[in-house]
Order: C-alpha cells, then structure tokens, then sequence
C-alpha cells in the first residue's frame, strides 16, 4: 500500500513504513515546538494572563509593559505551537488558549499553568490585568461628520466635512 502526501506543493508517495516515520518526526518536532514555547518567560506570562478567558492582545502591551511587535511575535510562536487560537473583531485581534488534542500535552499544559497561578510574579500581572478590567467601561464609539472652526479669531478654518471617530473609555 502506498500513501499520496502533498508536502510544499510537492507530492511524495510513500510506502506504510515511511509515512509512519514521517509522522513520528511530525510530533518530535510539534512537541519540541511546544516546549519551546513554555520555556520562555515572556510567553509564559502571556499565557498566565489568558488562563480563564481569551485577552484582547492590546491588554498584553499594556499589563506586560512590552512593545506590541514583541508581544505579536510572542503569540505568533503559541499559535504555532497550537496553544493558543485568534479571533478577529473589528481591528482588534483577541487570543485564547485552546486544550491540545494529546493527553500528555494537555496535561503538561494545565498543571503549568496552575504552577502560574501560584508564581508571584505572575499573580502581580493577573491583579494587573484585574484592575485594567476593573477600570474600563463599555467603549463608546461615536461617528458624525462635522464642519470644523478652529480657531475662528485667527481665520484658519476647515471647509471638508470631517469623520472623527472617538473611543471614550
């Protein structure tokens, strides 16, 4: 029996016995991938912060005190760990984790991020992101065309009809 893999664009047939050693590599390298991905820190308290609910990735550059590259960077190294999964709503990109299928995997997973839980460094940032919450109310997004006066004493004025889009927190 023969196996028809399409790989890169490229397609392989494979006899049973190396489509088995395709696979075995397959999982060394996805679970090198995962633990990679638990070894740094930076990603660890990123996932310490989405431990109960998905997180808005511009609350992680606000309680982690990192650039938002390096925060997208960070959550682009999880998805492609398949850790964590994104949702688009609007412009804004929220992230959550997802349960791996392996048992073993999803184990691992859950008891670090119990270990988390109990870190103080990482319970400074989940009361962190609590008061962020805490601070916030619904936005408010308020659209209208206006015809601008800036200044009138000085004549500089705008003629355009102007869209201004405000977010009121």
């Amino acid at each position: 029996m023969r196996i028809c893999l399409n790989f890169y664009s490229q397609k392989f047939i494979l006899s049973r016995q190396n489509f088995k050693k395709v696979l075995k590599f397959h999982y060394m390298v996805s679970m090198q991938t995962f633990f990679i991905a638990l070894a740094d820190r930076t990603r660890r308290r990123i996932l310490n912060l989405m431990r109960e609910q998905e997180i808005c990735v511009c609350f992680f550059t606000e309680v982690l005190e990192i650039s938002q590259p390096k925060i997208s960077r960070h959550l682009a190294y999880l998805r492609n760990a398949e850790l964590v999964t994104a949702r688009r709503a609007g412009k804004w990109m929220y992230y959550r984790i997802v349960q791996p299928e392996d048992f073993h995997a999803r184990q691992i997973l859950q008891d670090t991020l119990e270990w988390l839980a109990s870190q103080e460094r990482m319970q400074k940032d989940y009361e962190k992101l609590k008061l962020l919450f805490a601070s916030l109310s619904v936005p408010v997004t308020i659209t209208r065309n206006l015809k601008l006066n800036i200044l009138p004493e000085t004549n500089i004025s705008f003629d355009r009809q102007t869209e201004i889009e405000t977010y009121l927190l």
